[in-house]
């Protein structure tokens, strides 16, 4: 390649690994060009799968601040600068892979981090961010929705003890009437009923009891008369 030729490229393979959100290295030895095509198809528009040349690759990688070591640019590489999901790349890399057993992966690059082939195939078993965001927006939803009834359930069970709370008790209502106040002219001017023959023997004993209690009362009120006094004669 031309000086120039080397530069351009080395800009653009620079600028990929600046721009990617993850790198895969592969060997494509023995794939023809249908397959290679095929497999670009497959990794989608948000994946850009090139040919490149170790030498430049390095240099780029270097100019980008990736340190690639020199075993994983040995033979034929093609790299899969990822700008989508790395999930899904590292799913359909090895979707290929079992039907194309002649594609090898050697390692890549995510999240800023050298990655190797075992654990490329352990972020394609990773579920991906929208089968994720779609579970997560599944389960809100459903968080949601069992939130909307518990609200109901609290709005119908007030709704239904409303008009017991708002109408006044009678104890209410007989705890505001005032309470008259008794003086002692009301008590002296309020009738003693007399018994009837329905009361009871006990209680008519009780009367007596207290007739007798005030009748010995009024005796002892009464002074007794001097004994010295001489009683008027009698005509």
């Amino acid at each position: 390649m031309a000086r120039p030729d080397k530069e351009a490229a080395v800009a653009e393979l620079t600028e990929d690994f600046r721009t990617a959100n993850a790198t895969y290295l592969t060997e494509y030895r023995g794939l023809t060009v249908t397959s290679m095509k095929q497999l670009r198809r497959s990794l989608g528009a948000d994946t850009k799968y090139a040919v490149v040349k170790n030498t430049l690759t390095k240099i780029a990688a270097k100019g980008a601040g990736v340190e690639i070591s020199d075993d994983l640019l040995a033979g034929p590489s093609a790299l899969a600068f990822v700008k989508g999901d790395p999930i899904d790349a590292a799913r359909h890399l090895k979707n290929f892979q079992k039907e194309n057993p002649l594609l090898v992966i050697k390692g890549g690059i995510y999240e800023g981090k050298l990655v190797t082939t075992a654990e490329i195939m352990k972020l394609a078993d990773l579920e991906s961010r929208e089968v994720l965001l779609a579970k997560l927006a599944g389960a809100m939803k459903g968080s949601l929705a069992k939130a909307a009834r518990v609200f109901d359930a609290l709005r119908i069970k007030m709704e239904a003890g409303a008009p017991a709370m708002s109408e006044p008790s009678n104890k209410s209502a007989v705890s505001e009437v005032p309470a008259q106040a008794v003086t002692p002219d009301a008590v002296l001017e309020t009738p003693v009923a007399e018994a009837t023959p329905e009361e009871t023997p006990e209680v008519v004993a009780e009367v007596a009891v207290v007739t007798e209690a005030v009748a010995d009362d009024a005796v002892a009120e009464v002074p007794a008369q001097d004994a010295n006094t001489t009683e008027t004669p009698a005509e």
